[in-house]
């Protein structure tokens, strides 16, 4: 019997030998998400965050699509609503197709206030799809966000945020592509069509 399953286990051996050097190095770092990312990527800043789920991503978990990227907080009453706007109007020119292949991820100034529940309370009273992403960065990893993003913040006596009011679009590895000054609820044309060129390229 031993004679009849050494032979046996021997050839599996070989075989899974051959299986495993058969793969080169670049199959397998594709079959990772940890490949490495282009020098210029925003997510190779090493932040964490949380969403209204109370789940807990890495900011590269954003990458292997076209984002919408934006920097707000819960209790801003003018500029805030009006960014959620202005990407939900970006959305609405995209054909269905494409619309499901944009990402947006509203990224809170004010971790110390903004819960998953407060955020959660923000999606729900502008009707924002339910792929979107409200996310609640560490204290800590919110100045390195708003560096790489290039927003620009302050907080007020009275509680406020002046910050600066930006949609910021990204490709799939996470390079800034187009930035778009938000001063109404109406979408760019310019950066709208930046954004459906992003989304073709990515196809």
């Amino acid at each position: 019997m031993n004679l009849t399953i050494r032979p046996l286990l021997t050839l599996v051996l070989l075989l899974c030998g051959a299986a495993a050097s058969a793969q080169s190095p670049q199959d397998a770092a594709t079959d990772t998400t940890t490949a490495a990312l282009p020098g210029d990527s925003v997510y190779q800043l090493d932040a964490r965050a949380i969403d209204t789920q109370g789940r807990l991503l890495r900011w590269s978990d954003l990458r292997g699509q076209p984002q919408l990227v934006s920097m707000f907080y819960a209790n801003c009453h003018l500029m805030c609503p009006l960014i959620i706007e202005n990407a939900k109007a970006v959305r609405k020119q995209l054909p269905e197709a494409e619309r499901q292949r944009l990402g947006v991820a509203m990224i809170s100034l004010d971790p110390k206030r903004d819960t998953p529940a407060a955020l959660a309370e923000v999606a729900r009273n502008h009707r924002t799809p339910e792929d979107w992403r409200f996310l609640r960065p560490a204290p800590d990893d919110v100045p390195g966000l708003a560096s790489v993003l290039d927003v620009r913040y302050r907080f007020r006596e009275d509680g406020s945020i002046n910050h600066t009011s930006v949609l910021v679009l990204l490709d799939a590895q996470g390079r800034i592509l187009a930035r778009s000054e938000v001063v109404g609820a109406a979408p760019d044309p310019a950066f709208l069509a930046q954004v459906r060129a992003a989304l073709a390229a990515a196809n």
